[in-house]
């Protein structure tokens, strides 16, 4: 379904541990632009309970219904870089078209 990388659970273990009150990791689909899928990452009280879920490295993660077909296979990061630092969500399975499949007025397809 979903990976995620041993820097990125030790920094979510990390985050988590600033807000016990909101355990579960939801990842989302925040939108489509021509470069692809936007994700989103938010810390959460608790799952919906038409969301699904899994748990990897101690780290709960909810996905709802709508995204879980745009966010399966991704690969969650953590990367830190002389720009900055931050998580990065990549899924090669959305990726191949240029994100637009030809249905976006940016010249793909």
């Amino acid at each position: 379904m979903i990976e995620l990388t041993d820097t990125a659970q030790a920094k979510l273990l990390e985050v988590r541990q600033s807000a016990p009150a909101r355990p579960v990791l939801r990842v989302y689909v925040a939108g489509r632009t021509c470069s692809g899928y936007q994700y989103g990452l938010a810390l959460d009280e608790a799952p919906a309970t038409d969301d699904a879920t899994f748990e990897q490295g101690g780290i709960r993660v909810a996905i709802d219904p709508v995204s879980l077909e745009y966010v399966d296979g991704a690969r969650i990061d953590y990367v830190e870089t002389s720009d900055g630092s931050g998580f990065v969500v990549t899924n090669e399975r959305w990726s191949s078209d240029g994100g637009c499949g030809g249905g976006c007025s940016c010249g793909h397809g």
